[in-house]
């Protein structure tokens, strides 16, 4: 098993001329991405190490270059993967924003497992008491400090006094030393984690109940993928698809509608959106919808959709 990477090229490189540049277009979890490319082969390492390298043209004329071991993907592929890299960030922004991924189901409690690991108490008191030694010896070697400027300064009255308290503070400082020796090296006996079980508090120690919210999570990311995928059947009829496609259609799935069952049919007319192109281009997701043909569970009723025309005034 290798390990591959795609990374910026970073310093300075030799720019490509403009018209080598080819656009490239494509269409990647459901968005249509374009970038002006150019693809090739580098060497590094005096000619012994061969990277590829897509750079990227801006309309602005910038050009960035990205390195990569995969020689497998498509350039708009590589141009994706590194410059959509917060992607994955944004995902779980619009989750948490707009499907309250990170909220609470319910406040039930079952107990924690008792072998996961967890910091050990008696490395936090460990801690302490290495900074606190630390602390004492600073103030010592301050004292030490001070002692010596009062006696340059003519403040102490004898040498005798001077060298009475040197060996005082000394030897202070000596034990301070290895006191904070003896500390560390008891801290590096401790490990950092331990069982749950191990601790004072592993009696009490409970969690919230993870079944029901893990289901939740489940049908809410569903709920993403099956959004994704209308969002996609919509782009032949919205220009700004790409801007505005998920929150037309989190509008027309809020919109008031008209259910019609039928003998044969399970029809579903939704109410007119507030312009007219917005109502066209669910109207033209419905043609899409219409096309698949899809029955209503545990029926032979097939779904329809339709857009009702607006009033008349």
């Amino acid at each position: 098993m290798g390990i591959d990477l795609v990374t910026y090229r970073k310093g300075r490189c030799r720019r490509v001329a403009e018209k080598r540049f080819v656009p490239c277009e494509a269409r990647i979890d459901g968005r249509r991405v374009e970038y002006l490319l150019h693809d090739q082969p580098v060497r590094f390492l005096k000619g012994t190490f061969r990277l590829r390298q897509v750079t990227r043209l801006t309309e602005t004329g910038h050009q960035t270059a990205i390195l990569t071991t995969r020689w497998d993907l498509r350039p708009v592929m590589v141009a994706y993967r590194m410059c959509e890299r917060w992607r994955q960030e944004n995902f779980f922004k619009y989750m948490r924003q707009e499907f309250l991924v990170d909220a609470l189901t319910d406040y039930t409690v079952e107990p924690d497992d008792p072998t996961r690991l967890v910091s050990n108490p008696a490395r936090k008191t460990a801690d302490h008491d290495v900074r606190t030694a630390r602390t004492h010896l600073a103030s010592l070697l301050e004292r030490y400090g001070a002692t010596a400027v009062a006696y340059l300064e003519g403040r102490t009255p004898t040498l005798r006094a001077f060298t009475h308290e040197e060996r005082q503070i000394h030897r202070e400082v000596q034990d301070a030393t290895d006191r904070i020796a003896t500390l560390v090296a008891r801290r590096k006996s401790l490990p950092t984690r331990i069982p749950l079980s191990d601790t004072p508090a592993a009696a009490d120690a409970v969690k919230l109940s993870t079944e029901r919210k893990h289901l939740t999570n489940v049908l809410k990311m569903v709920a993403f993928q099956a959004e994704g995928a209308l969002v996609e059947l919509l782009d032949p009829y919205y220009a700004r698809n790409n801007d505005e496609g998920r929150t037309l259609i989190q509008t027309a799935l809020r919109s008031a509608g008209a259910i019609e069952p039928t003998l044969d049919e399970l029809r579903v007319t939704l109410a007119p959106l507030s312009s007219p192109h917005r109502s066209e281009a669910i109207r033209g997701l419905c043609k899409e919808l219409n096309m698949t043909n899809t029955v209503f569970p545990g029926t032979r009723q097939r779904l329809t959709f339709a857009v009702a025309e607006p009033s008349v005034r």
